[in-house]
């Protein structure tokens, strides 16, 4: 059983961190961390959409749902563009590609320490 806690201390002393990356990560995180949100990022992939055909499609209230959508616009994941009276959201590519970017700096992590 030592031997196993003493590797795995040797196997960090070379890891180096990345602190901006990682709280870059914990953000992105945090906003697609509800299902509706989740759903949402889901409906404008590869689409524009009003927020009232959102509403429709989550079956949760307008104001429920705007409040998600805030938080995905202000992680920047989605951009809102108002048509007034109507606004059309769509997908950030960019901000979806970083995510999987940062996602994948995780998984080669764990398959260079494998």
């Amino acid at each position: 059983m030592g031997g196993l806690m003493t590797d795995c201390l040797q196997s960090l002393a070379d890891f180096q961190f990345n602190e901006s990356e990682e709280k870059e990560l914990a953000a992105y995180a945090k906003a697609i961390g509800h299902p509706a949100r989740v759903r949402l990022l889901r409906i404008l992939a590869g689409r524009v959409c009003l927020g009232s055909d959102l509403v429709g499609q989550l079956g949760l209230a307008q104001s429920t749902v705007s409040e998600h959508l805030r938080i995905l616009r202000e992680a920047g994941l989605v951009h809102a563009e108002v048509k007034h009276p109507k606004t059309c959201f769509s997908l950030r590519p960019e901000a979806i590609q970083r995510v999987q970017q940062l996602l994948a700096d995780i998984d080669g992590v764990f398959t260079r320490s494998s």
